[in-house]
């Protein structure tokens, strides 16, 4: 799975729940509420004032390293 901005948070997890670990390290730590899990990754970063470039590249390297 290729994750970018418009990547739902949702489906992140529900594909590796191991990335939970990059959203709670940039202040994310409503993973489990409703709107969390629909929301994109870009819309999610701007709201914790995050770069979403930066945490995409972040799980994309972890979920690289797991194949």
């Amino acid at each position: 799975m290729e994750i970018t901005k418009k990547s739902i948070i949702g489906d992140v997890l529900d594909y590796d729940i191991d990335t939970a670990k990059f959203f709670f390290e940039i202040g994310m730590h409503c993973l489990g509420c409703p709107s969390a899990r629909g929301e994109s990754i870009e819309a999610a970063c701007m709201v914790h004032g995050t770069d979403a470039d930066e945490l995409v590249a972040k799980i994309n390297e972890y979920l690289a390293s797991k194949k």
